[in-house]
């Protein structure tokens, strides 16, 4: 492997540019298939995080150690590594220029950057977040502070927050909660009463109606008001106000004023400026790169491939959905290089497991189609504590000697139990 930020990476068969799962995955899967091919990843941090791992470790089921690793531990043998971030796209001319004004050249051209939190969308939330009882597990800095905030809750309103834009992991905003309420009820017996309330920009708790319906039922059994159509614009941290723009089936839009002691808030989401700005991004919100959703193939550059957070494949942005995207990715790629036509498709499975408790997880699986599907031959509506071993135990370690070493489906010992070994990222569902 090069050392990071040598210079002279002046052409790639495949430059890759994003080293986060979507990247790493694709690059050690290319290199699989064909150990000669010259693949380069362009990203800048020096430090992996395992960003699924962050509520895990916060709410202590997971060491902290092991939610990230040193990027150059995790590029895959054979691929150079060009540590530096993208300024500009230029697909026409089939080169992207970096921030330090290098030229890089490519015959295949694979967008994994993720997404972009817009924390400053929000107003007066960039100065509040972290003071006023104002927190949030997106933001990797304040993770501890979020836990013990919602450790040492004197009790009042706790409000939790979901935005109007996609988000990376979905559930995210009510794993959170629920984690919470569980630390707020274990402490009621003390005095420490609390109302939780969750305003949620989206017309409902979530967008499969199969688990839509289990976590009502959660949020039911909980005692947690949900307020749908309400999209956090402005904070107020000292006064302890949070402010919505309500958009209620009719009626005209109104503001919403609620008072919290506790806000936990989930910021809007989109693609990097550097593709929004670019002729790879698609007409409308988002900036998402352009990609047929069945070939990951851009709609307008055929030399261009896309997957993950910062695609725009109409289907969750998680782990899951890269894992299911990946092998699609890898087999067009090495089609298009090959001037054969493309052949794979990705139906839009993705998963979601879904923590209702510190000893329950939904393992919310689903495809294009919002159809529930079931890795585990059982209903995958329902709570269960199995899902919550898999959950807590099981992806960590998969996601770190499986997953990012493009090893989906090798296990030959475990083609037997072939639903199972997709639930847990070793082998890519079948169309």
């Amino acid at each position: 492997m090069a050392e990071p930020g040598s210079i002279g990476h002046g052409h790639h068969q495949v430059l890759i540019v994003g080293g986060g799962s979507g990247g790493l995955t694709v690059a050690s899967q290319l290199l699989r298939a064909r150990p000669e091919l010259d693949v380069a990843i362009l990203e800048p941090s020096s430090v992996h995080e395992y960003q699924s791992g962050w509520i895990l470790a916060g709410a202590g089921l997971l060491p902290y150690g092991e939610t990230h690793r040193p990027e150059a531990a995790v590029i895959p043998a054979g691929a150079t590594w060009i540590q530096g971030s993208a300024a500009t796209f230029e697909p026409e001319a089939h080169r992207v220029i970096t921030a330090a004004g290098e030229s890089i050249s490519y015959d295949v051209l694979v967008v994994a950057m993720g997404l972009q939190l817009n924390w400053s969308a929000i107003k007066g939330l960039p100065e509040g977040l972290g003071h006023h009882g104002i927190v949030s597990n997106y933001s990797h800095a304040h993770i501890a502070t979020t836990w013990e905030t919602i450790r040492g809750f004197q009790g009042g309103t706790a409000l939790f927050t979901h935005p109007a834009t996609p988000i990376k992991c979905g559930g995210a905003p009510q794993k959170v909660m629920y984690l919470a309420d569980d630390v707020f009820q274990a402490t009621s017996g003390v005095g420490v009463n609390t109302h939780v309330i969750f305003c949620t920009a989206l017309a409902q708790l979530y967008p499969v109606k199969a688990y839509n319906a289990t976590v009502e039922r959660v949020a039911a059994r909980r005692g947690i008001e949900t307020r749908l159509l309400h999209n956090l614009i402005e904070v107020r941290p000292e006064e302890q106000v949070a402010v919505f723009d309500v958009r209620e089936e009719g009626r005209e839009p109104f503001r919403e004023e609620i008072r919290f002691d506790l806000l936990h808030v989930v910021p809007a989401m989109a693609a990097p400026d550097v593709v929004a700005h670019s002729p790879l991004a698609i007409e409308g919100p988002g900036g998402w790169v352009e990609v047929n959703k069945d070939t990951c193939q851009h709609k307008r550059f055929a030399d261009v491939f896309a997957l993950g957070d910062v695609s725009s494949l109409p289907t969750s942005k998680s782990l899951a959905a890269i894992r299911g995207q990946a092998p699609v990715l890898v087999a067009n790629l090495l089609a298009q290089l090959d001037g054969r036509p493309l052949a794979a498709n990705y139906d839009g499975y993705t998963a979601c497991p879904l923590i209702t408790s510190f000893h329950s997880v939904v393992m919310a699986e689903f495809d294009y189609d919002l159809q529930p599907v079931s890795s585990f031959l059982v209903d995958p509506t329902q709570e269960r504590w199995s899902m919550f071993l898999v959950e807590t135990r099981v992806f960590p370690w998969v996601y770190w000697h499986r997953v990012l070493k493009g090893r989906l489906h090798e296990s030959r010992f475990l083609k037997p139990f072939k639903p199972l070994v997709r639930a847990l990222g070793l082998a890519r569902k079948e169309s």
